[in-house]
């Protein structure tokens, strides 16, 4: 797992920088690396340390083994819970799932097998979800007696549609790759072996470009979705304005006009 994840302490999750990338894989392949509480704050620890990191500039999530990228929560644990635990349970994933999805950077998320209940809330925080043509999503908590309960129940309606994410929410049924691809679940199909090579692929082109660009950008779709277009532009303009007074600005055009390649760092 290298020096970084044995400075975090990891049992349950692998965790290595190779240049401006942090590679996060959930590792319990024995039990679909679900995830159970340890798992979810390891996951917790590691993005927080890719976000502080100010070398890390995109992080691609994926699940060990060939079979899952992450097949939900541990039974075992969710059916011991109070109210209360579980509340507090909840509530923890769901700040590990908003800490995903406003990173500042990019999260492409590497869906390798099985991504059901946690394990889609957590594939649905990414900035960007590519699967394997073999990958199967779902939301199966309502077969359980639950509900989802990382995000489910809000990001899916905001990914697919309410009609399309109620279907896969009420009905607890699973979905392939294709349809996940169909209604927009994901961005792209890729061949099992050329997932992680395609996850840097993206991430390279985003990496090109201004830091603080891609942080504002990020920013805005993601705060912009939460409001009115008046208040998105607003924040628009706002953010716009932040990039404009930066370094990274300068360097840009200066670049573009001299028609060489920029040489951005964040500042």
């Amino acid at each position: 797992m290298g020096s970084t994840a044995s400075a975090l302490h990891l049992q349950n999750v692998s965790y290595e920088k190779k240049g401006p990338i942090a590679y996060v894989a959930i590792n319990r392949p024995k039990v679909m690396n679900a995830l159970n509480k340890v798992t979810v704050s390891e996951l917790k620890d590691v993005f927080e340390d890719a976000r502080d990191d100010s070398a890390v500039r995109g992080v691609i999530l994926t699940g060990a083994g060939d079979k899952a990228f992450a097949a939900g929560a541990d039974i075992g644990e969710v059916s011991g819970q109070s109210a209360v635990e579980a509340e507090e349970s909840t509530r923890f994933g769901q700040a590990v799932t908003n800490l995903i999805e406003n990173l500042g950077k990019p999260v492409v998320a590497a869906v390798n097998g099985f991504a059901l209940g946690g394990g889609c809330e957590l594939a649905m925080a990414c900035s960007i979800r590519i699967a394997a043509e073999s990958a199967k999503f779902g939301q199966p908590e309502v077969k359980l007696g639950i509900m989802p309960g990382y995000g489910g129940s809000q990001r899916l309606p905001r990914l697919v549609g309410k009609g399309r994410a109620l279907q896969i929410i009420l009905s607890g049924q699973m979905i392939g790759a294709q349809e996940a691809y169909r209604i927009g679940l994901v961005n792209e199909l890729v061949p099992s072996t050329a997932l992680i090579a395609r996850a840097e692929e993206i991430l390279n082109q985003v990496i090109a470009n201004a830091p603080l660009g891609v942080k504002f950008s990020l920013e805005a779709v993601n705060k912009g979705m939460e409001t009115s277009l008046e208040e998105g532009l607003a924040l628009e303009a706002s953010l716009f304005a932040l990039c404009a007074g930066t370094e990274d600005k300068k360097e840009g055009t200066s670049a573009f006009i001299a028609k060489r390649a920029p040489q951005f760092h964040g500042r």
